[in-house]
């Protein structure tokens, strides 16, 4: 297993300053998996033990365990590429369509309709996204709101914590994130999810492994060459805008062929 499978077991327990710890260790991951305890406990201004407890509280035997499952979690994603383009641009728009063209070939078709059949009762939708991800997030919103849906899209990080009592069971919650371990996102996962009557939580990640995912009702992932520059992320978010497209194309032909065949059955009757 890797570093999320483990972690999210245990995200729930999570005091406030653990879950700067853990956000510490995602964002550092890579730098972290060769670092010895004192190291990363000096970076995170806290001791070593304390930093221990916190490896242990997350289900890891001690460091040494930790470390491991950090460097086989690392040794699956790809390189960022540092700088962007280093290949031929006419390789990287053969390998941008490909991603795209994967994404939307492994989007499940038991999935989608279980999405549609619920966007055919006409539920509040929900978007929930931080970073690169809210802009392709604010276009969706556009998307679905002139298909006649009432749409939320909480921008900040006020307005998201104040609309979530709001939410209901009859409602559907989409999250946007690429890397799918953003640890407020994950906190307003487990806060959904924590209840009866939570509402149908669809996430939209990354193909690797990672809490955002293991939480959701349904997850659909999307391939894409990560980029970052002078420590922006700048990964492109059009698989996530093509999958969301489809879903709602898929349901406007859905309903279409609904209302042919009503149409068809009336002027039977007639």
């Amino acid at each position: 297993m890797d570093f999320f499978e483990i972690a999210s077991r245990s995200i729930t327990n999570l005091t406030r300053n653990e879950r700067i710890l853990f956000d510490y260790v995602v964002k550092n991951m890579k730098r972290i998996k060769n670092q010895s305890i004192r190291e990363v406990s000096a970076e995170c201004f806290v001791s070593t033990t304390t930093f221990l407890r916190f490896v242990r509280k997350l289900g890891f035997t001690g460091y040494s365990e930790f470390t491991t499952v950090l460097k086989f979690t690392e040794s699956r994603k790809p390189d960022i590429q540092s700088p962007p383009f280093v290949v031929k641009q006419k390789d990287y728009r053969e390998e941008y369509l490909k991603n795209i063209i994967e994404s939307v070939r492994v989007l499940e078709p038991s999935k989608l309709e279980q999405i549609t059949t619920k966007l055919e009762q006409k539920p509040r939708i929900y978007f929930f996204a931080k970073g690169l991800s809210k802009h392709a997030a604010e276009y969706v919103k556009y998307l679905y709101t002139m298909n006649g849906f009432l749409v939320e899209f909480p921008e900040d990080y006020q307005y998201r914590q104040a609309i979530l009592p709001h939410i209901s069971t009859e409602d559907m919650v989409f999250i946007l994130t690429y890397a799918g371990h953003d640890i407020e996102l994950v906190q307003t996962a487990q806060r959904l999810k924590a209840r009866k009557d939570s509402p149908l939580l669809i996430s939209i990640t990354c193909a690797d492994n990672n809490i955002i995912q293991n939480m959701s009702d349904i997850n659909l992932y999307i391939f894409t060459d990560e980029i970052e520059i002078n420590n922006l992320d700048m990964t492109s978010r059009i698989s996530t805008i093509a999958i969301m497209e489809l879903i709602l194309y898929q349901y406007m032909e859905n309903t279409n062929q609904k209302l042919l065949k009503k149409n068809d059955q009336n002027e039977i009757h007639f």
